[in-house]
């Protein structure tokens, strides 16, 4: 049996050299018959996570091992080493994926008839694309739809270890609030209000006030097609619906 020392710098020598996280099972292979074992490991997983306590890195288990990564409280620091920002991902882009990951398994009908509006195939291709869905079955019923599911990727990239991780409804909307706040506020008068949802595309609603002007009536026939910089191509939406 090798040194803890010395199975501690192996360790981590492999875990920055790693491009994905990596299982107790790929750390035990780097070393040959009766250098480590998992126990030694595990104590040695546990010394450096201790370590790494008050520093600007954590050595961060998710669902697919273990990794090295920066703090996300340092994330305002980091950013400004690289000049292209991360994608922002439109509504209609993380409520499908949303819906995929507390749902699961689901068939693009059943996102549908939860948002009341079309599912955009571009969409769909682009999170499957991305690794973070995958098609875990189909339904048996006439047609036989594929039913989605999110993968491994998908809870690496949130920073989860499993499903039973992900944020309870109330904590959603007080993450999702002040973005759609920042949003609506980009014009230089606006006032936040209260939330209205609409359940389709055909809303109608009467005996609005807006700056003391009474609104009898407004109907909204058909909402614009919603766009993405990454995922939707606005004229592929158009010519889909």
């Amino acid at each position: 049996m090798l040194e803890l020392q010395r199975i501690k710098q192996v360790v981590e020598a492999a875990l920055l050299c790693a491009d994905e996280p990596l299982t107790l099972d790929l750390l035990e292979r780097l070393f040959a018959e009766g250098e480590c074992d998992k126990p030694a490991l595990k104590s040695v997983i546990e010394s450096i996570e201790e370590e790494c306590a008050g520093r600007g890195i954590e050595l961060k288990r998710v669902a697919s091992g273990y990794r090295f990564q920066v703090r996300q409280e340092l994330a305002p620091w980091m950013s400004r080493m690289w000049e292209d920002r991360p994608p922002r991902y439109s509504r209609a882009v993380l409520e499908t994926l949303a819906l995929i990951a507390y749902k699961q398994p689901v068939t693009r009908g059943d996102i549908e008839q939860v948002r009341g509006v079309a599912v955009n195939s571009n969409m769909v291709r682009a999170l499957l694309e991305r690794d973070w869905i995958r098609v875990v079955g189909y339904r048996e019923v006439p047609g036989r739809p594929a039913m989605y599911g999110t993968t491994k990727t998908f809870l690496d990239y949130f920073n989860l270890k499993s499903l039973d991780e992900l944020p309870t409804l109330p904590e959603i909307r007080a993450l999702i609030e002040p973005i759609e706040a920042e949003l609506a506020g980009a014009g230089p008068e606006y006032v936040e209000g209260p939330r209205v949802e609409f359940p389709t595309d055909n809303v109608t609603v009467e005996g609005v006030t807006v700056d003391d002007v009474t609104v009898e009536s407004v109907t909204i026939e058909d909402a614009p097609a919603e766009s993405d910089n990454e995922f939707l191509d606005a004229r592929s939406a158009e010519q889909e619906r």
